[in-house]
């Protein structure tokens, strides 16, 4: 199943919709203005919330975590000792990992587990700048978890 991102730069608190590829609403993304950390509620379309994204607050290496039901889900952030080019790593709270890589600042990179794609993250079907399509390849796989995965990779090279 593809999603597409459509960012809204500009918007207060930086609410976007978040389309399945037949131009459904899938999930909006809800930025809270006013918290002391930066917080994005991922939603389905009926408002339930699935995910909430926090950029930790205190952290030696800049982190962003996903929580689900008031547990954090997973934490992800910039792998120490990448060689040739940036790669990020979500460390689910199972322990397990995932492998962020590829083109991050131009939005073309994969989800992996263990040397498996999960998702391709793409910018290259838009001419628009301000979408990116999350292409989530296992249908087994959760999306709302890999949209938040990709959405704190894009706000965490943004930053960068």
């Amino acid at each position: 199943m593809k999603y597409v991102v459509h960012e809204k730069m500009f918007a207060i608190g930086d609410d976007y919709w978040i389309e399945d590829e037949d131009g459904r609403r899938a999930f909006y993304v809800d930025g809270k203005v006013l918290r002391v950390r930066e917080t994005l509620e991922l939603q389905d379309p009926d408002g339930a919330v699935v995910a909430v994204i926090h950029r930790k607050l205190v952290s030696v290496r800049d982190a962003m975590t996903i929580e689900r039901g008031g547990d954090v889900l997973v934490t992800v952030r910039k792998k120490r000792l990448a060689l040739l080019h940036d790669v990020y790593r979500a460390e689910l709270a199972s322990g397990e990992e995932l492998e962020i890589r590829g083109d991050l600042i131009g939005k073309e990179f994969d989800i992996e587990y263990d040397g498996e794609r999960l998702a391709r993250i793409s910018r290259r079907w838009f001419s628009v700048r301000d979408a990116y399509a999350v292409d989530i390849e296992r249908p087994d796989a959760d999306a709302a978890m890999l949209i938040a995965v990709a959405v704190c990779v894009d706000r965490l090279v943004t930053k960068e």
